[in-house]
């Protein structure tokens, strides 16, 4: 049985979707003005290994992650550089896609754009207006927050301390500082689109909430993201959501954990903000997956070279059983059977991640796997391949296909780039001797083969060398 934390009702909860062997998901993605930060690079992480576990238990998962394409770091950022917004947010999707791919973080069904919308976003205000929880002055129009009774359910803050210790930023236009904007009147100088209050763009909020109704319904599954989403990002998509609706807007909510850098916040300010790819060129995206794993998604999570380099030392242990794994099913010719429990560590990779998607677990569990394998694998030289067949299926199964920190097609890949290697070695050890026996045309031959095949020979004074032109 599946278990998830909920943030709404604060303990965990079994996991029953709305639909039976179907669930709607959506998190939370990137506001496409800069490169991702690995901050950011967790939440994605964590979603792509929520989503993986959720198709492992055999669901059909529909998985929705926005873009914010239109916003005012956007605009900033375009001001800053003298291009449109719509560049900016061009070149930071291209970046993100990019990046997220090498992570290994499977695409998502789904990347809905606030831009493309903005006609959704209108008639979303627009039945807020009717129902009383929007209002309009001079074409800027604000959500009343004291006209939704659950104001706070979900971040537990209470409205009327929020109001009295509230620092928003002094808004004379507004009823309450807590109201925040739906639709922001158009600025010299900004992007704007045609709307019943005139030329303007959206808020942040109301564009998740119009987004994830318009592709996964008025009431979904999971909605997750970050804990700095909580508030008020995330409470104010459900009084918008539900103020129109009249229904439940989202059934589990999950947060994920903050990022601290060397045990402190990361911050440009303190110079230790670092984007994904700052990271990726130092680290495979497998060892950024394991690391990232091996806390539970809401704890906080410290982030550094010396912990990431634990984490790679580890994820070797996995990825030796993996390669020894494909190198015995090529190759092997023994016939003996082994005696091996595969059953047990199915099972308690299973319990693990039901209980609320606990991967610190789930990798203790591939952990111990690989010392019984590696155990059973000394215990038996004469092990047959279907042995080693059922180790690469449980590789496959839990470290690849859920957990994202194996890749079989790599290891083959560079398994056959190194065969290659040693081949082109003994061919050139093949013609020095040649040329030692005076046998200038069985040299010449394996040069002219080679270089047929896009290999140049390059002889030195005291050795042969080679590269690769095609």
């Amino acid at each position: 049985m599946l278990t998830i934390y909920n943030t709404l009702t604060k303990k965990k909860e079994e996991f029953v979707p709305i639909v039976p062997g179907e669930v709607k998901m959506y998190v939370c993605g990137p506001t496409v003005y800069d490169y991702f930060h690995i901050g950011n690079a967790r939440s994605f992480i964590i979603s792509d290994i929520i989503r993986r576990y959720l198709e492992y238990k055999g669901y059909a998962v529909k998985y929705a992650m926005n873009l914010t394409d239109v916003d005012d770091k956007i605009i900033k950022k375009a001001n800053k550089e003298g291009v449109e917004a719509k560049q900016v947010a061009e070149k930071f999707s291209k970046a993100f896609f990019e990046d997220i791919a090498k992570l290994k973080i499977k695409k998502a069904n789904i990347y809905p754009q606030a831009t493309g919308h903005i006609e959704d976003i209108i008639a979303l205000i627009k039945k807020l207006e009717e129902n009383g929880y929007a209002y309009n002055v001079n074409g800027n129009v604000f959500y009343n927050v004291n006209k939704f009774e659950g104001y706070g359910k979900l971040s537990g803050k209470n409205i009327e301390e929020l109001e009295s210790g509230s620092r928003v930023e002094i808004n004379e236009e507004k009823n309450s500082p807590l109201d925040f904007a739906l639709w922001k009147k158009a600025k010299e100088g900004e992007p704007f689109w045609d709307s019943p209050w005139g030329k303007g763009r959206p808020g942040w909020h109301i564009e998740c909430s119009a987004m994830s109704c318009k592709h996964l319904g008025e009431t979904f599954d999971i909605h997750a993201g970050g804990n700095d989403l909580i508030f008020p990002h995330h409470e104010n998509e459900i009084a918008q959501s539900e103020a129109a609706t009249g229904k439940k807007f989202v059934n589990y909510w999950l947060h994920f954990g903050f990022l601290n850098i060397d045990n402190e916040k990361m911050s440009k300010s303190l110079g230790n903000f670092f984007t994904a790819r700052d990271i990726l060129k130092k680290y495979p995206a497998e060892v950024i997956r394991i690391f990232f794993l091996q806390t539970h998604y809401a704890g906080p999570l410290n982030f550094s070279d010396e912990l990431l380099d634990s984490a790679q030392k580890g994820l070797e242990k996995i990825t030796n059983l993996a390669e020894k794994a494909d190198q015995e099913i090529a190759g092997n010719t023994g016939s003996a059977a082994v005696d091996f429990d595969f059953k047990k560590f199915y099972a308690e990779f299973e319990a693990a991640m039901d209980d609320d998607f606990n991967s610190p677990q789930g990798v203790a569990v591939i952990f111990d796997f690989v010392r019984a394998a590696n155990k059973a694998i000394a215990e038996n030289p004469e092990a047959g391949k279907s042995f080693y067949k059922d180790i690469k299926s449980f590789l496959q199964k839990t470290a690849a296909d859920v957990l994202g920190i194996v890749d079989f097609s790599a290891l083959e890949e560079e398994s056959s780039a190194s065969l290659e290697n040693e081949l082109i070695e003994l061919l050139i050890n093949l013609r020095l001797d040649a040329k030692k026996e005076k046998n200038f045309a069985l040299s010449d031959k394996i040069r002219n083969e080679l270089n047929s095949l896009g290999i140049v020979l390059q002889d030195g004074k005291d050795k042969t060398t080679y590269k690769k032109s095609k």
